[in-house]
């Protein structure tokens, strides 16, 4: 693998280009040129992602592409990674385009790995590595959010994330294990209360970040869920314009509200938290992984932590599928990734410096 196309050249896809660049001949796409106050070391083309036959005419030069598009997008981008026989990754929380990527695996002639960013992602991979050292589980939580360091306002949140890809998970049923037994919830819902180092936070289900996990860990465990983190209040205000104001039937308009109404802002903190209960023989234990991640500078520039933790944990699969640690070809699971191999790459030791 050599030559990567990156689509999609919002702030997560061009610090994909520019992490991958130092190992990977990197071009970059998008419908609209970036306008950046840095140059990037990489080249940039425009075209529309949209049409079929000009981005299978230009994805016939590459050995890999990498999404990092709106999940809607997704479905025929790796379409034609398949049909071309070169790697796919992405970043998409969707369930039913994850599904859809997984039956073209079926028959892949390369690697098709969706769901390669934070939750589902990076996450997967930390939850299942905390479960390898239990003879029998019981449960698994796993826990993220991506949120601005100086909240204001009643909704206490900054959309550093698509839009479209925070009203998309909390929309959609997420999926769980319950009793023992894989089971669909509400997002939104199973509202809970969490405190990191005295500071009080409520999460609640959403859906899309467990991935695969369900499928991989049914029977396996009584409890698995994924929620997310937000300040004290977010969640009751989003039921409220979804459900109340019934602005979930117009996705469009729900978008440009809450775009306008909460801006991205620069200094954003990611929190991450798994928790594994099981048996050591016949000893119960729990096994916690905590961190909280920050805006870092790479390569002079400093990128917000939403950003650069989306963009590593992508990167750092690449850099597995690449070096022959993660298979050649087919589906690649999130949570069948060794974490410490992960950790030894390039992109992620930012997750231990």
């Amino acid at each position: 693998m050599k030559k990567i196309l990156v689509v999609g050249m919002g702030k997560v896809g061009t610090l994909v280009g520019v992490l991958l660049n130092e190992k990977f001949e990197v071009t970059g796409l998008d419908k609209n040129k970036p306008h950046y106050d840095f140059e990037l070391p990489f080249k940039v083309i425009q075209g529309d992602v949209s049409d079929v036959t000009y981005m299978a005419d230009i994805l016939k030069n590459f050995d890999a592409v990498v999404s990092a598009l709106p999940y809607f997008l997704n479905k025929k981008l790796a379409q034609i990674a398949y049909d071309l026989g070169i790697h796919y990754f992405d970043l998409t929380e969707d369930v039913e385009t994850t599904q859809f990527i997984q039956d073209l695996s079926k028959t892949a002639k390369s690697v098709m790995a969706p769901q390669c960013g934070l939750a589902p992602g990076f996450i997967g991979i930390v939850g299942s590595d905390l479960t390898h050292q239990y003879t029998r589980l019981r449960d698994i939580e796993l826990r993220v959010g991506a949120l601005p360091r100086y909240p204001n306002g009643l909704l206490a949140y900054s959309f550093t994330w698509s839009p479209a890809g925070v009203i998309n998970e909390y929309i959609n049923d997420a999926e769980v294990i319950h009793n023992g037994e894989k089971k669909s919830v509400s997002s939104l819902d199973g509202l809970e209360y969490i405190n990191i180092e005295g500071q009080e936070f409520e999460a609640f289900s959403t859906s899309g970040g467990l991935g695969t996990m369900c499928d991989t860990f049914e029977g396996r465990v009584d409890t698995l869920n994924y929620k997310t983190i937000r300040y004290p209040g977010h969640g009751k205000l989003m039921k409220f314009l979804m459900y109340e104001l019934i602005l979930k039937d117009d996705k469009t308009q729900l978008e440009e509200i809450l775009k306008n109404a909460k801006p991205p802002v620069d200094e954003d903190v990611v929190y991450v938290y798994a928790v594994v209960e099981g048996w050591k023989k016949k000893t119960l234990y729990r096994s916690e992984y905590f961190n909280a991640f920050y805006p870092i500078k790479i390569q002079g520039q400093m990128w917000r932590a939403i950003s650069w933790t989306t963009a590593a944990s992508l990167v750092a699969v690449i850099e597995l599928v690449s070096k022959g640690v993660l298979p050649q070809k087919g589906f690649i699971k999130q949570e069948e990734i060794p974490f410490q191999e992960f950790l030894k790459t390039q992109s992620g030791q930012l997750f231990v410096n």
